[in-house]
């Protein structure tokens, strides 16, 4: 995964970022996605690299933070 400088930071952050808008509740006409396919996606994610996921606590008012939360739980990269 090719990686970026966040600013003048000094963190480094993967080019592709992980939107979680879609997890939880059909709040906005879409999304509506489970654990299950949250899972599957985040490891995805995680298993290529990517270490910059979008979150904010407005998302499905709130609970695509806590399947974000549960998907990255116990995760290990072997």
């Amino acid at each position: 995964m090719e990686m970026r400088f966040l600013g003048d930071t000094g963190v480094r952050v993967s080019v592709l970022c992980l939107g979680t808008m879609t997890f939880g509740k059909n709040q906005w006409d879409f999304g509506d996605l489970k654990l299950p396919a949250v899972k599957e996606m985040v490891h995805a994610c995680l298993d290529a690299g990517v270490n910059f996921i979008d979150t904010a606590d407005v998302y499905s008012l709130g609970e695509s933070e806590e399947l974000l939360g549960q998907a990255i739980e116990g995760f290990a990269r072997i």
